[in-house]
């Protein structure tokens, strides 16, 4: 057991206020609010790909259960920022079929989103088969 302050149960408690205070309302959450959730769970899924990584070498099993949770967190990730393009812009304006299937950025600030998220998903290639981001229920498949 580590002496050290739990920064995870921190970030968590403020994650708890934040919903408490902010996801209150009725209303559909901004273009903003998705941004900010999209770098949570990208900042989720590095931390548990440390994690997968230092533990899979120690305790297989365990370190498994972690590399389905980081491709889990990966394809919340990836629902997210769909969820942000579908969203409607700061004007208004909701995004034409035609821009959602090209699937390019939109630009400043919109381009931040999209540039985080292509960082990630590179990393998410080298250390993922195409058949894990895919399946219907991580872990499922033998290894």
């Amino acid at each position: 057991m580590h002496d050290e302050p739990n920064l995870i149960a921190f970030a968590t408690t403020a994650l708890d206020f934040h919903r408490d205070t902010e996801l209150s309302s009725d209303q559909p959450l901004t273009r903003a609010e998705l941004d900010a959730l999209h770098e949570h769970a990208v900042a989720l899924h590095v931390l548990l790909h440390r994690a997968t990584v230092r533990t899979r070498a120690i305790a297989p099993t365990k370190g498994n259960e972690l590399h389905n949770a980081r491709i889990r967190m990966w394809q919340v990730s990836e629902h997210l920022h769909a969820a942000y393009h579908a969203a409607p812009r700061a004007d208004g304006r909701l995004p034409t079929r035609e821009a959602c299937a090209t699937r390019l950025p939109e630009g400043a600030p919109d381009l931040t989103i999209c540039q985080r998220h292509l960082k990630a998903s590179t990393r998410v290639r080298y250390f993922t088969t195409p058949t894990d981001l895919h399946a219907p229920t991580p872990g499922m498949i033998r290894r």
